[in-house]
């Protein structure tokens, strides 16, 4: 039986990898040898060059918040600049929303 692969990406190299995913092993970079962080099935990777994207999907990834498939929707609503990220951040601040969630959320 074949196993779906899932997304790995290294933020320091910039680089996305697609894997079978197994839990208990640790994915290492070739290039860096930094471990990989698993990212989701779904996450669309940026190009190598576009530093503000990569940034935004570090602020995604570091918060924990998965790129994860939820059945035929996908991974639902993500930010796309730092500027949403913050601004997410801010509406959680004054709402008292929990900070995990805001990312994921639409602000109103």
């Amino acid at each position: 039986m074949v196993h779906a692969k899932t997304s790995y990406v290294c933020l320091p190299c910039r680089a996305s990898y697609k894997q079978p995913y197994d839990g208990e092993r640790q994915r290492i970079r070739p290039r860096c040898s930094e471990p990989l962080i698993h990212g989701g099935s779904a996450i669309a990777a940026p190009r190598r060059w576009d530093i503000t994207a990569w940034r935004t999907v570090s602020l995604l990834v570091n918060a924990d918040v998965g790129f994860h498939k939820s059945c035929c929707g996908g991974p639902g609503y993500r930010p796309r600049t730092p500027r949403e990220v913050r601004e997410r951040m801010a509406y959680a601040q004054r709402t008292g929303e929990p900070v995990a969630k805001a990312p994921v959320r639409r602000v109103p």
